[in-house]
């Protein structure tokens, strides 16, 4: 439940269209539900303006449909992140209206139309080919979060010139969300060229004295361009969630 359906709901009661009674039986799972495998947290919607997110690593297929289920049974959007495909196929059978995105490895079940709440545009940019699966859970992401987003794809440090020819879109983004792995070079050259915040995500991406990721991250929390912010390595999710915060409007 979000702040618009309580203020619905609130008004319905207050106005005699909806009993007390019925009001009650209505927010009787709130703050949260117990779905046996879960504590759903129904009220983050109202805290943090968006709703849980299901991280499918590390849980079962089983558990995964469980809570989805629970959590679509209130008709909302359900966002999963981290779903391998053999997890997902469950999903898929039972909400073919889902959106599962192999790349990304999201699967989005879109039950109600997702209000547009950013003041502008998410430009998500990855580095190599390779880092592209982390851009994929930012940007499907902030799309489920409510935000425009634009996907720049291919233009690390090693061909420096391709950057340069996106530099229209860079200018224009509320946002920027860069994603890279080996040396992590890329958001130091984003954040030296646009004046809007720059979100760094280091992947797990290179070889071995990349040590899965901890290069990239070392490189990206001593970025000599100002302003330049760093989440965890591969979490992409982390990235969009706090790209919507700054780009909400009224933030």
């Amino acid at each position: 439940m979000n702040e618009n359906e309580l203020r619905h709901l609130l008004t319905a009661i207050g106005a005699g269209d909806l009993s007390v009674d019925e009001g009650l039986e209505r927010l009787r799972t709130l703050p949260f539900e117990d779905a046996g495998v879960a504590l759903i947290d129904h009220h983050r919607e109202l805290r943090q303006g968006v709703p849980e997110v299901v991280l499918g690593e590390s849980k079962s297929a089983e558990q995964i449909l469980a809570i989805v289920q629970r959590m679509a049974q209130r008709g909302g959007n359900v966002l999963v992140t981290r779903l391998s495909g053999d997890k997902a196929q469950p999903l898929c059978a039972i909400y073919p209206q889902g959106d599962y995105d192999p790349e990304g490895r999201t699967f989005v079940l879109t039950q109600k139309p997702v209000p547009c709440t950013g003041r502008g545009k998410i430009v998500v940019v990855c580095a190599g080919t390779s880092d592209i699966p982390v851009a994929r859970e930012a940007a499907v992401t902030a799309r489920a979060f409510g935000n425009e987003v634009e996907e720049i794809v291919d233009v690390g440090v090693a061909g420096i010139h391709r950057l340069f020819a996106r530099m229209e879109a860079l200018r224009k983004a509320a946002v920027v969300i860069v994603v890279a792995g080996m040396e992590g070079a890329l958001p130091s050259v984003v954040g030296g060229l646009v004046s809007v915040p720059v979100i760094a995500v280091p992947t797990s991406v290179g070889y071995g004295a990349a040590f899965g990721g901890v290069a990239a991250l070392l490189g990206m929390l001593n970025s000599c361009a100002g302003g330049v912010t760093v989440v965890n390595i591969d979490n992409g999710f982390g990235a969009a969630f706090a790209a919507t915060r700054i780009n909400r409007r009224g933030a």
